[in-house]
Parts: structure tokens; sequence; C-alpha cells
């Protein structure tokens, strides 16, 4: 059933690689609400809410931005997140493919924000022994655009990008702009005075299962797209893992409900964004 929280209505999600659409209609389900998507006579992408005998509703609002179709089911204050790097033509452009989550997409979201894991769940990738404590870093919540930010990030990595073999101390920079969207930003190794920017998309189908697409920007002239592709979905896999053995599936705003260490700072700020923004679907609060 589609929910009624007006807080996740009023977004813009990502619900399909744009590239992929055809004229054969495609249905998957946001926020609780089955939808059609396909494209137009016109060649236009068409995505339309369907009801509950089958019968199409009107032409939802889509935007096709960084290789994906956004909709959304209300009115958003804000448009999709603004990605810089997206503009910056001698970037490599990579879609990293959908990947299926039975858990709330609010905690994937605090799980991308989460160094802590690295050296147990991305072993001899973006962490190891005995390099386990999450050096103190900054979290606050930007008021002049209503994002939360967590920046002088360390955290020693063995492979730092696909581009390298040799393990190092690497800053990392984090940014939720919407609820169900977060990015990194990391500096480049093979160009330092800049930073890659991976972006995570994520649509909540229910409350309790979500897609998730990594979108990738990066200053790379060396490695094969598959190197590329390859080294960010094996870190997102083993994600999944964790992300879908959490309990409970859904995330708990409430401050005492899990009890956050000195390494959870931006997960405490992304909570309690949450929580002032009033959101409900995906949390134990639940949506009506």
């Amino acid at each position: 059933m589609k929910t009624t929280d007006r807080v996740a209505l009023d977004d813009w999600y990502a619900v399909a690689t744009a590239g992929d659409l055809t004229a054969e209609p495609v249905r998957t389900k946001l926020l609780g609400q089955d939808i059609e998507m396909r494209l137009g006579s016109d060649g236009a992408p068409l995505v339309r809410e369907i009801g509950p005998a089958g019968q199409p509703g009107p032409a939802l609002p889509v935007q096709v931005k960084y290789g994906c179709l956004f909709v959304t089911l209300g009115t958003p204050a804000k448009d999709i997140v603004h990605i810089e790097e997206a503009l910056e033509t001698d970037r490599r452009f990579v879609l990293c493919g959908w990947v299926t989550m039975r858990a709330s997409g609010l905690r994937v979201v605090e799980n991308f924000l989460d160094m802590a894991h690295f050296p147990f769940v991305h072993t001899d990738i973006l962490g190891s022994e005995p390099y386990t404590e999450v050096p103190n870093y900054l979290s606050e919540i930007r008021r002049d655009v209503d994002e939360v930010w967590a920046t002088n990030c360390t955290f020693f990595q063995p492979r730092i990008a696909a581009t390298e073999s040799e393990g190092d101390f690497v800053q990392l920079t984090y940014r939720v702009p919407s609820p169900f969207v977060v990015m990194l930003y990391r500096v480049c190794p093979t160009s330092p005075n800049r930073l890659d920017a991976i972006a995570l998309f994520i649509q909540p189908m229910e409350e309790g299962l979500c897609r998730a697409q990594p979108v990738m920007y990066l200053v790379d002239a060396v490695s094969p797209h598959k190197a590329l592709l390859n080294f960010e979905q094996v870190i997102f896999l083993q994600d999944r893992i964790i992300v879908e053995n959490q309990r409970p599936l859904l995330l708990p705003l409430e401050p005492r409900a899990e009890i956050p260490t000195r390494a959870d700072s931006s997960s405490i700020a992304y909570r309690r964004w949450l929580k002032e923004k009033g959101i409900r679907f995906g949390t134990t609060a639940g949506a009506a």
C-alpha cells in the first residue's frame, strides 16, 4: 500500500537505468505503490501509478539524470541532487547495476556511512587488521543546504581504487543530500588534487525492501570498464549480506534504540536529521 508519509513522497527517486527503458512496460514498486515504466509513443519516458484493479493513473513527473530515470509520487521542494563532477567531461562514468536488498533503504544509507565495518566486511579491499580504529572526524547537518556531511575522514585501505594494489590512508568525505541518496568523495590516487565521486541512489520499494544503484564519476584513464565495475560490485555485494542481516530491518530513530560508538558520528547526525524531517517510511515508527 502506498505510504502517506509526505516527507518520503515529496522526493525524487531513481527507479531504472534510463537506457534500459523500451516500449514494453515494466512494473516495479516505489514507497509501497505499484508503478509502470516504459517509453511513450514520443520516445520519452512514461511512468504511471497502477491502481488496485490494475488501471494506470496519470503520468508522473520524471527526469533523466546521471544515467537513471528519476520519478516522484509527490511534489518535491528540492531538485535531484546536483553532482558537480558529472559535468567534468574527462571523468569515467560507471553505472554499477541495481542490487535488491531485503532491508530499509535508510539502513543501506547508514551502512554506506559506516567506516568501522571496512576491515571485517571488505577485508583486504577497503580495510584490514590491525587498522580497525576509526579516527575522529566531523559530522554535521548543514542547515543552509539541508544535507548531512561527514568530513576529515581518514582510514587505511589496502586497495584504495581499482588502479591501486598498495594500501594507504585515504581521505574520505560523505554527503547525504536526501534521505535515500548518499555520496562518497575520495582523493583520486592518479590525480591527488581531484576527488572521485560515488553516488548511491536508492529506490525504496517497500519499508523493508529496496533496490540501489551505485553511480561513479572517476578520474581514471587506465582501468578497463569491467575492472571498475567489478571493484564496486564486489564491495556492494559484500555490504548486502551485512545489511540484510541487521535487526530490525527498519531504521530506529530513537536515540537509545541502538548503542552508538565514537565511529558512529555520521550515523547519529543522519538519524537526527531524519527525525527532524519527520520521515516515517523505512523506520521503526512505520508509515501509515
